[in-house]
């Protein structure tokens, strides 16, 4: 995510990282990064998700679908199925688009 900042010109921008509370947060080397690349920490309090519930909400329904829905479980797997949901949206059929991708509904639609 850092490199895609900086890559596309936005490495003074502000940018928000919203997640639970995990280990990863007593790490110094991680909260430095954080402190140098102009990105703010949102995370939610524990045992209350309404403290961002649009970010709880996407979070939930990705892991949700991601282990029970598709099986999904090793790191190289969840990076390669969140990349396809955020940057092409090819991969992730929509209940809302009777099991069709984003792109397979539009085509159906006459969009191209």
């Amino acid at each position: 995510m850092l490199n895609n900042k900086i890559k596309r010109g936005y490495k003074d921008l502000e940018t928000i990282v919203h997640t639970d509370q995990g280990i990863i947060y007593s790490s110094v080397s991680f909260n430095n990064t954080f402190d140098s690349h102009n990105i703010t920490k949102s995370m939610s309090t524990t045992g209350t998700p309404t403290n961002n519930p649009v970010i709880e909400s996407k979070n939930g329904w990705i892991k949700k679908e991601m282990y029970i829905d598709f099986g999904i479980n090793n790191y190289k797997t969840v990076k390669h199925y969140i990349d396809d949901i955020i940057y092409d949206n090819n991969y992730r059929p929509s209940y809302a688009l009777n099991y069709k991708t984003l792109i397979e509904y539009r085509t159906q639609l006459g969009f191209k």
